[in-house]
């Protein structure tokens, strides 16, 4: 059994065995003589197994760094964030790669197929979540609880526990429901084994996660009263509204209104904006930062693996760029840059300066897309403190910065956009002045506040304060210029100067190989 432990959680993670993903099973059990009965015995047992359902975000696998929970993937590319970052950011003008690995070209090209690699590989690690989850949410229920003599606070525990989980399966089906559309469906009440999952249609998904989120907001634990790291009711608040702000694209009907109810009670629950935009980004930003609302921990002597904050560092800058000022001494991979249409977001003719402004190069330009040399380099995320100091790692390479999941900054945002596409509940006064704390902590002081904002400038500013954070593909298919020629970037559909493509990649494909293994699954349309 290995332990793996989540930074400033207090969390062991106890693995249940050798876990693989398989097509045509998404449900697992353990591989070993450990038993439900013995892992989920005791109080402290319950929580090191949250703690695994947990640690699938930061973790691959229970062999560390080169070992992964999924078949058929590289376990250096199975992270979940490196995995779902990927899907959201190199699709766009946000993120460019050079590297020609097996299927990352297609991201930019927007020409992947039903047997990417990668979307495979997302696919499953999306399932392999849900599993875990569903697992936990099976062994605690009230009668288990009751089964194995667990009662009075340590029950109430183990029921905000169950919450979590529940938490953690929504935003894996919301993961789900906007990247493949229409997907296999399994909760704690299907068979364990051999089983042929049904699919729901995307609106029968936003219609679960909303009602699961629902469900548990009274179950979980108030805002800000949770360890580091783990889901409170504003974690749930804040999906809930960031699902709302795209139901028009899920079901067909906005639900804006309702995105203005749940972005504004997240804003009332007690997080406030960090000062420093830049210190959200570092590698303390677990401490004194009381701005994001969840994130995936990382440890870089702790929790090792090729993905999440380790891949945003390490693939953004160069060797020429100093490693070691970014905490990375034997980093600087180069593979990964921004398209010139990014730090172009951020062009100020008064000559006032945004600091969330974060490029290096001297070439924006792309003229071969094959190029280390070329583009902007994104140096927002790095493996430094807020006083400059490297964080520990333990090969010069692996990171100790947080990812935010869920941070006030995205709920200022969702309140204005929503307010604007005619949510009620809400005033454009309000949304104005949500849009100018944000500027002004870009820029340092208001001078680079705004009179007036529109639906065009809140895509802009969601761009300025969001990049590279995993919107961008979502933001630009609810704007309807993710496919269309009316919004062009270097590269878009394989061409230099960009081109519109097939609405058919609005959504992924249902991996080729869950088609054959699934008769109860149907393709997305264009597969």
């Amino acid at each position: 059994m290995k332990n793996i432990f989540i930074k400033a959680t207090g969390i062991t993670v106890l693995f249940l065995g050798s876990l693989t993903s398989c097509h045509d099973d998404l449900d697992l059990t353990p591989t070993n003589a450990t038993t439900s009965t013995i892992v989920y015995g005791t109080p402290e047992g319950y929580k090191q197994v949250l703690a695994k359902v947990y640690g699938g975000y930061a973790s691959t696998g229970s062999g560390g760094a080169g070992s992964s929970d999924l078949a058929g993937i590289d376990a250096g590319t199975s992270d979940f964030l490196r995995l779902f970052w990927n899907s959201q950011e190199l699709t766009t003008d946000e993120a460019h790669v050079v590297w020609n690995d097996p299927g990352l070209p297609d991201f930019h090209n927007l020409s992947w197929t039903s047997s990417n690699v990668m979307i495979t590989g997302l696919y499953n690690r999306i399932f392999f979540q849900i599993t875990m989850a569903n697992e936990f949410i099976r062994e605690s229920t009230d009668a288990k609880l009751s089964e194995r003599g667990i009662s009075g606070a340590d029950a109430d525990n183990i029921r905000k526990y169950r919450a979590e989980a529940r938490f953690i399966r929504a935003y894996q089906y919301w993961v789900a429901m906007d990247l493949f559309g229409n997907t296999p469906f399994i909760t704690e009440n299907d068979p364990i084994g051999k089983y042929f999952p049904p699919q729901k249609s995307r609106a029968e998904l936003f219609k679960y996660v909303e009602s699961e989120l629902l469900a548990i907001e009274s179950s979980l634990v108030a805002p800000k009263q949770n360890e580091y790291g783990r889901a409170d009711q504003a974690a749930a608040w804040a999906l809930l509204a960031r699902v709302y702000l795209n139901a028009g694209v899920y079901t067909g009907t906005p639900r804006y209104t309702e995105a203005i109810t749940y972005a504004s009670k997240v804003i009332g629950s007690g997080y406030a904006l960090k000062s420093n935009y830049r210190q959200l980004f570092l590698a303390d930003n677990n401490l004194n930062n009381p701005e994001t609302i969840l994130s995936i921990n990382y440890d870089g002597v702790r929790t090792q693996n090729w993905g999440g904050t380790t891949y945003l560092i390490n693939a953004s800058i160069n060797g020429d760029m100093n490693p070691a000022a970014f905490g990375v001494p034997n980093g600087g991979w180069g593979g990964v840059r921004a398209t010139k249409n990014l730090p172009a977001l951020f062009a100020d003719n008064s000559g006032n300066t945004d600091k969330r402004a974060m490029f290096f190069g001297n070439k924006y330009e792309m003229d071969d897309p094959t190029s280390f040399a070329e583009g902007p380099k994104v140096t927002k995320f790095r493996n430094v403190t807020s006083t400059g100091a490297t964080a520990p790692s333990a090969n010069g390479t692996w990171t100790s910065t947080d990812f935010p999941l869920f941070r006030l900054g995205e709920m200022y945002l969702v309140y204005a956009e929503a307010v604007l596409r005619g949510g009620t509940g809400g005033s454009t006064a309000t949304a104005l002045g949500y849009i100018n704390a944000l500027r002004t902590r870009a820029y340092g002081n208001t001078s680079g506040n705004v009179t007036s904002i529109s639906t065009d400038f809140i895509l802009d500013e969601r761009g300025r304060e969001l990049y590279w954070e995993g919107f961008r593909r979502t933001d630009l298919i609810r704007y309807g210029r993710f496919t269309s020629a009316s919004y062009l970037w270097p590269w878009k559909g394989g061409v230099k100067a960009g081109r519109g493509v097939s609405d058919t990649y609005n959504l992924f494909p249902i991996p080729a190989t869950d088609i054959i293994a699934n008769r109860n699954l149907t393709q997305n349309p264009g597969y």
